[in-house]
This record gives structure tokens, sequence and C-alpha cells, in this order.
């Protein structure tokens, strides 16, 4: 190092030393910690999903100042809304009922194409395979139960790696219009059984309604062996 760059360091350490020189920090910021409403609604997800592999993280985007506060809040589904993402959540303090909007992460197996599957083809075990991630971030609807996708019906053509929804398959018929199928009534001390036709498709415990030799129309509901069991 040259004379002149040594000067220039003592110079900085003299003043440093004088405190001529002041050296300001940064402020560290961190996140504020999370409302007791939020821990609460934590907990209310955790036990939603207790007992199975997935995890969740639920952050609620109302403001603080907009949020109720009470010991014990009672929170409620909206009906047939979505599991995770973003959701509404109905929350009962004091006797009072308000909505919280809030944003529920959840990771979990879900199910997708191993191979393509064309429109019309029938899943088999080796159709589908397990994948693990973030089910918030997927189609509504994704299959994450095995079952719901084992012997259904591809609706259409479906890539592999693709996940698998509810709307791309459908149940197997086990009764078409204009077969004729055996119906039984059951009662207190009797069991008529005789057959009919059936007016439309229907997939195992789905709604049928036949048509009696009689000409009368009833509705029952389709078993597992394809048998119709009329609602009396």
């Amino acid at each position: 190092m040259n004379n002149r760059g040594q000067s220039g360091l003592h110079l900085l350490a003299k003043l440093l030393l004088s405190g001529l020189l002041m050296v300001w920090a940064l402020p560290v910021f961190s996140a504020p910690p999370p409302s007791a409403l939020a821990t609460q609604l934590q907990q209310f997800y955790l036990q939603q999903y207790s007992g199975s592999d997935m995890q969740v993280n639920a952050v609620i985007n109302t403001p603080v100042e907009r949020q109720p506060n009470c010991a014990a809040p009672n929170f409620s589904l909206m009906p047939n809304a979505r599991p995770w993402g973003n959701v509404s959540v109905g929350v009962t303090c004091n006797g009072q009922k308000s909505f919280i909007q809030a944003n529920v992460q959840v990771s979990g197996s879900y199910w997708v194409a191993a191979r393509n599957i064309s429109s019309g083809g029938h899943i088999a075990a080796a159709d589908i395979e397990r994948h693990k991630g973030r089910l918030d971030q997927l189609p509504p609807h994704t299959i994450t139960d095995e079952a719901q996708a084992l012997n259904a019906i591809s609706l259409r053509t479906i890539n592999i790696g693709q996940p698998l929804t509810q709307s791309m398959l459908r149940r197997p018929w086990m009764v078409q219009a204009g077969q004729e199928v055996q119906v039984s009534a059951n009662g207190g001390g009797y069991n008529i059984t005789s057959t009919g036709k059936a007016m439309n498709n229907a997939a195992a415990n789905d709604t049928v309604k036949v048509r009696m030799p009689s000409g009368l129309i009833v509705n029952g509901t389709v078993a597992a062996d394809g048998t119709v069991s009329l609602m009396i």
C-alpha cells in the first residue's frame, strides 16, 4: 500500500476514535407477531386435518383492527366452499358473527396421471401415481383419495403428469337408460321384488328413475350389484 493509502486509513481511524465520524446501523425489521385470532384460526385448521398427512398454515388477510377479538371464538366454514386457498371464515365472538378473509396453505398427497389416458379410458392402478405438494395451488377438486380415481371413467384426454380432478372422471354406470333392472321394496314385515326399466344412467349409490310394468315411475337407489332399492 502506498503512503497516500496509509495516511487515509490513519485519518479514518482518528475520526472514529474521536467520535467525529459516526457509523449508522440500518434498523432491523422483524415480522409482527401473529394476532390472537390468527393463532386460534391455525389451531382450528390443524384440527380439521388431524389424523392425515396434510400440513396446514392459515394466514389471516383481514387487518388486525377489523378482526373480532374474544377468548373463545367459534369458527365456521362456508357450505360447499373450497377447503383451502383464499377462503372466507365465519367467526362468532360474544354472540356476534362476522367474516374474515384468510389464505389457507395446505400441503399433502394428490394423484396425477402416470401415463396418457384417453377419453373413455377405464382408470386402473397403473394409470395413476401419487405426488406431494401444495394442494391450494392445484386446480379445484383435485383428487386426494386414490379410491376416487380407481375404476373411474375418464371424461376427457388426460396427459401424463396432469393432476386428476373430479370433473375429469365419472364413476362407472351400474345401470344404463333402457336397461331392465331388479327392483326391491323392503318395509316393516314385507319384501316386494319386481322388475322395471331404468330411465337414466346411474352409478352405485345414485338415484335412478324406473318405469314399472304398470307404467308407474318410481325413484330408487342403485346398489353396488346393480339392483335398485325403492325409496319408501
